[in-house]
């Protein structure tokens, strides 16, 4: 499929209001909401997101998801601790996790947590009901919240939460792809021990970036070896390297398990302008990665895909495009990269934020990359990574590691 993509076989949704914003760390944070709203802005004025219209994605309301879903992942104690934190000033427990550089308390913060958690949970209602074929939600991908803490400026787990919503409506194997800068740890330990979900995080080494684990030997719990997948990429690796690191390991394991569901992190922390991280890839590289989770979905899941946001930095000059490319594959229309960004958004970011913006939707590059097919490189550490992951993982698979 890839450039060649026609309409989604089917209605496609995102869901989004702009109170999604209220989840916000506060000015000096590096998530900050803004990121999100250009990235709606920039949808919206190309037509990718409209009321109406050819194409254009479906908005769906985000619901505040309620106690007792978020407590199918998180412990009680925890989702108490959360809520004392945002109601009374100076109440937060740092053994939760609150209260830290990465993790400030803000005002409602559960009300605003269990919001993004909402609209995750919907986007997957969405798809398994057959209502939207894809539906994402960009606010979403809190993928390192723990059972009972926050975790690396996530409070829930948004993306575990509706994974378990998928399984406790009848889902018998989810498959979770999470292309962010940093490793997927928190999903990845809330399902692993569990084989109807696999987890395959691409990110740069914990070697040398938080959080420090996902590396190829960390397999998943004695129930479910090998569901959890991990290519720990070094640092400096650019478009064509991490594209044949993903084609040479997610394709293959997503045909062998077979999902019915495809639940994708799209953090674009892996730009090289983005800045808290070492990889190199640009917004070209990033929109090949979304081409080929979204044909992997029409080929394996009858395009039953969901698509979640996740981290990024650059809040200005990569994330509004990246998403915006994600959103319109999402649609089914995947916009040229070649494309203009319009004249009202590029004055709207002149002129609020006094920052140049960027003028198309591309970088100027060409992802192109080598099969590793072609044979793998032991001088080459991408190829070492590469190399280890398939060597621990295939074989639990029952698929050959080498070229």
């Amino acid at each position: 499929m890839g450039e060649g993509n026609g309409p989604a076989c089917g209605p496609t949704s995102v869901v989004f209001d702009r109170t999604l914003a209220d989840y916000d760390f506060g000015p000096n944070h590096p998530m900050s909401p803004l990121r999100v709203d250009l990235t709606m802005r920039l949808a919206t004025d190309l037509g990718v997101v409209a009321d109406g219209g050819a194409g254009a994605l479906r908005v769906v309301p985000a619901p505040v998801a309620p106690d007792d879903l978020i407590a199918t992942v998180h412990t009680p104690a925890f989702i108490e601790a959360v809520q004392k934190a945002g109601r009374t000033p100076g109440a937060y427990d740092a053994t939760y996790g609150l209260g830290s550089d990465d993790n400030p308390v803000f005002p409602d913060m559960h009300r605003a947590a269990a919001h993004v958690t909402g609209a995750t949970v919907e986007a997957v209602r969405q798809v398994w009901s057959g209502e939207s074929v894809h539906a994402a939600n960009i606010t979403g991908g809190l993928h390192h919240a723990m059972p009972g803490n926050a975790s690396g400026f996530c409070v829930y787990n948004d993306v575990a939460v509706g994974i378990r919503w998928l399984l406790d409506h009848g889902a018998e194997r989810v498959a979770y792809v999470d292309v962010d800068v940093h490793h997927g740890d928190g999903v990845e330990r809330i399902f692993w021990d569990d084989p109807r979900v696999l987890t395959i995080s691409l990110h740069e080494t914990g070697q040398m970036l938080f959080p420090g684990t996902g590396f190829p030997q960390d397999l998943g719990g004695p129930e479910a070896r090998g569901s959890a997948v991990n290519v720990a990429l070094p640092p400096g690796t650019a478009d064509a390297g991490w594209l044949r690191a993903f084609h040479a390991v997610v394709p293959p394991l997503l045909r062998d398990f077979g999902p019915q569901v495809l639940v994708t992190q799209h953090g674009c922390d892996s730009h090289i302008n983005d800045p808290l991280a070492h990889l190199m890839l640009t917004v070209d590289g990033q929109r090949a990665a979304y081409l080929a989770l979204h044909d992997l979905a029409h080929e394996l899941t009858d395009g039953r895909w969901v698509a979640t946001g996740g981290g990024g930095y650059a809040l200005v000059d990569v994330v509004p495009r990246a998403w915006t490319h994600l959103l319109a594959i999402v649609s089914g229309r995947p916009l040229d990269p070649r494309t203009e960004t319009p004249g009202d958004w590029r004055e709207h970011v002149r002129t609020a934020l006094q920052r140049t913006p960027p003028y198309r939707l591309t970088d100027g590059r060409n992802p192109a990359w080598r099969p590793w097919e072609e044979g793998m490189n032991p001088d080459v550490w991408l190829d070492r990574a590469i190399h280890a992951t398939r060597t621990e993982v295939f074989p639990l698979h029952g698929l050959d590691p080498w070229p």
